[in-house]
C-alpha cells in the first residue's frame, strides 16, 4: 500500500470503537445471491494455500520486490511460473509480462527557495519549509523569477459549479493551493461530497490540473488535520528518488516544480504578501472564490536531476470464458514493496508480507480456485499482479492507458491490497461506499459468510483513490476494493484495533513486515472466497455493473460504453 494510506493508530483506535457500533442496514438489490458452482469450490481457497504463497512471495529469496532491482526479477518471475503451472494462457502479446517503461529520478533540491517582492525577500529551507520534485526527464529543472498565485484547492468541477482558475492566466506561474477539497477541508458540508474527499482532493489531481493550466509550479500547503498525516509523511516520500512514467515528450507537459509547504511557511509566505492566511483560506470555502495575485512576489528555485531509464513488468494471465471470452473480469493486487534498505534491528530486506503479499496470495489463490472449479467462467478471468504501486500506483495506470484487453469489454476490477492476517472478520469494509453496483454484490457474498457490509470508516481520507483499484475507476471500469478488518469473529472490536494499531507503528513499511508462522490467515481466505464468489457471479451475467448516480466515474464509463 503506497505511503501516507494507513491511517493514523489514533485513529484507526477511534474508529473501530466508535464507527463500527452499528450495522448498516443491507439494501435488497437483483445482486442478492451468488450462484451455486459446487459447494466446495469457493471454501478450497484456504489458509493452507494463502500460506503457501504468502511465504514465497514475501520470502528474503524475494529481496523485497523493488522495481529494477534483481528482486523484481524473482518475483515477476515467479508469478509467471505460477500462472503457467496452474495452467492460465498468458497475454495478448504472448507472455506473461506487460512491459512498464518507468524512469528513475533522483532529484536534489537547491536548498532554498527564494521569494522576492517589494520587502525583504524570504527564503524557505529545504525539507524544513518546502519539498519539490519533478517529472521533467532533464538533468537541471530551474525557475527564475516566477509569479506567485494563489487557486484556492486548485480545483476546476464543472459538476459541483466550481473552477478556482476562473479568469487566472497560469502560463509561467507558481501556482499555491490548499490539501483536499472545499467539503472534505472546509466548514460547509453542503460542498462536493462533505466529510468523503473527492477525487479533486488528491495531490496528484493538484499537479494535473496547474500543468494543464500550463502553471510553471505548483506547490501544496500542507495541513495535518485535512491532509489525515504529518509532514513527516510528506518528507519521507519527498526526498527518496521517484519512478515516473516514461513519456515520449519526457514530462514537458508537466509543471517544473511540483512540491509542497508547510502551513508555516505558507503563513509566512502570505504575510509577505500582505495577505493573511487565515482570511484566504476562509474565501478559498466560497462558492464563487476568485484567484489572486500575491502581489507582486516571485519565487525561484531548482533541482538537479539523476536519471535512469528501465522497464518494469506487470504480471498477468487469462482464464478464457467459455461463452463469452472477449468480456473480461479483472482481479488486481501489486507486487512491488521497497527492496532492501536501512537496516532496522539488524534486517534490511523489507518483505511487504502484509503489504501486498497478502494481496498476491490471495490473487494466486483465487486463480488456483477458478482453474479447480468444475463450472468454467462464461466470461474471461484476467488475473493481474502490477509494478509500481508504492511509487504512485504506475503499474495500474500504464494498464489502463494501454489496456491489453478492452477497457469497454472490462466488466470490473476487483482489487486486493492489504488483507489482515488476524483471522476471520465480521464486516467487511467496502472502501469508496456508495460508489457502484458491485457494493451488491459484495453484500451478497458477504450474507453467505453471515457478515455485514460496513461502508468506508474515513471517507475524509481518500482512501479509494489510494489504491490500484483507482486506476481502472478512473478510465470507468467500475472498481471494488474491500476486506474485512474492524471486527474481529472472535475477539471483538478492541482487539482488531489494537492489531491494526500495532502494524502500524511497528511493520508498516518496515523489515518487521515479514511472514509470521503465527498468524491466523482464515480471515484473508474468507476474503478471497468472497472475491471469488463476486468474480463467478459477474462471470455468470451477460449485463455490467454500473457506477450509481452522483459517481464521478460515471460519465468516463457511459464514454467508454458507447464505443461498445
Amino acid at each position: 500500500m503506497a505511503l501516507s494510506r494507513l491511517l493514523p493508530p489514533s485513529l484507526l483506535l477511534g474508529l473501530a470503537l466508535a464507527g463500527c457500533q452499528s450495522k448498516p442496514a443491507a439494501t435488497e438489490t437483483a445482486a442478492t445471491a451468488t450462484p451455486a458452482a459446487g459447494p466446495d469450490t469457493a471454501t478450497a481457497i484456504g489458509a493452507a494455500s494463502i500460506s503457501r504463497y504468502l511465504r514465497a512471495v514475501s520470502s528474503d529469496e524475494m529481496l523485497g520486490r523493488k522495481p529494477f532491482t534483481e528482486g523484481e526479477t524473482r518475483s515477476t518471475q515467479y508469478l509467471a511460473d505460477e500462472f503457467r503451472r496452474l495452467g492460465l494462457q498468458p497475454g495478448p502479446n504472448g507472455t506473461y509480462f506487460q512491459p512498464v517503461p518507468l524512469v528513475e529520478i533522483t532529484g536534489a533540491p537547491a536548498p532554498a527557495l527564494l521569494i522576492k517582492g517589494q520587502g525583504q525577500p524570504l527564503s524557505l529551507a529545504y525539507k524544513t519549509d518546502f519539498v519539490t520534485f519533478t517529472q521533467r526527464e532533464q538533468p537541471t529543472v530551474s525557475l527564475q523569477n516566477s509569479p506567485l498565485v494563489f487557486a484556492g484547492y486548485g480545483v476546476v468541477a464543472p459538476e459541483y459549479g466550481w473552477d478556482d482558475y476562473a479568469g487566472l492566466d497560469a502560463k509561467g506561474k507558481t501556482v499555491v493551493v490548499l490539501v483536499n477539497d472545499p467539503g472534505n477541508a472546509g466548514q460547509d458540508s453542503t460542498l462536493f461530497k462533505g466529510r468523503a474527499m473527492t477525487y479533486y482532493g488528491r495531490w496528484t489531481y493538484k499537479y494535473e490540473e496547474a500543468a494543464r493550466h500550463g502553471a510553471a509550479a505548483v506547490l501544496i500547503v500542507h495541513d495535518t488535520q485535512p491532509a489525515a498525516y504529518p509532514w513527516s509523511v510528506v518528507l519521507s516520500g519527498a526526498v527518496s528518488p521517484k519512478l515516473r512514467p516514461q513519456t515520449d515528450n519526457k514530462g514537458a507537459d508537466k509543471c517544473a516544480l511540483e512540491g509542497w509547504l508547510t502551513l508555516d511557511a505558507a503563513k509566512r509566505l502570505f504575510q509577505a504578501a500582505g495577505q493573511n492566511y487565515d482570511q484566504l483560506y476562509a474565501a478559498a470555502n466560497t462558492k464563487g472564490f476568485k484567484p489572486r495575485a500575491l502581489s507582486g512576489l516571485t519565487l525561484s528555485g531548482s533541482i538537479q536531476n539523476k536519471l535512469r531509464r528501465q522497464t518494469s513488468r506487470n504480471v498477468l494471465a487469462v482464464l478464457p470464458g467459455t461463452t463469452r471470452p472477449s468480456e473480461y473480469i479483472l482481479y488486481s493486487a501489486h507486487w512491488d514493496h521497497f527492496g532492501i534498505g536501512k537496516a532496522i534491528q539488524g534486517d534490511s530486506i523489507y518483505n511487504g508480507a502484509v503489504d501486498d503479499g497478502t494481496g498476491l496470495a490471495a490473487l494466486l489463490s483465487i486463480a488456483e480456485a477458478f482453474q479447480k472449479s468444475p463450472q468454467k467462467p462464461q466470461r474471461s478471468i484476467v488475473f493481474l499482479a502490477v509494478t509500481a504501486e508504492e511509487q504512485g500506483l504506475l503499474g495500474s495506470a500504464y494498464y489502463a492507458q494501454h489496456p491489453p484487453f478492452p477497457l469497454n469489454k472490462t466488466v470490473a476490477d476487483l482489487n486486493m491490497d492489504m488483507l489482515w492476517p488476524y483471522g476471520p472478520m465480521k464486516d467487511l469494509t467496502v472502501i469508496g461506499y456508495g460508489q457502484s453496483e458491485l457494493e451488491d454484490y459484495a453484500r451478497a457474498a458477504a450474507r453467505e459468510q453471515d457478515r455485514y457490509v460496513l461502508p468506508d470508516q474515513t471517507p475524509e481520507t481518500g482512501m479509494f483513490y489510494r489504491s490500484d483499484h483507482f486506476n481502472f475507476a478512473h478510465v470507468g471500469v467500475p472498481s471494488l476494493y474491500a476486506s474485512g478488518g474492524f471486527e474481529s469473529r472472535t475477539q471483538g472490536k478492541q482487539w482488531i484495533a489494537d492489531k491494526r494499531r500495532a502494524y502500524t507503528a511497528n511493520m508498516y513499511h518496515k523489515p518487521a513486515d515479514q511472514f509470521d508462522p503465527t498468524w491466523d490467515l482464515s480471515g484473508i481466505a474468507q476474503d478471497a472466497q468472497l472475491y471469488f464468489r463476486v468474480g463467478q457471479r459477474l462471470a455468470s451475467e451477460t449485463t455490467f455493473p454500473k457506477w450509481r448516480e452522483g459517481s464521478e466515474f460515471r460519465a468516463a464509463r457511459e464514454r467508454s460504453m458507447g464505443g461498445k
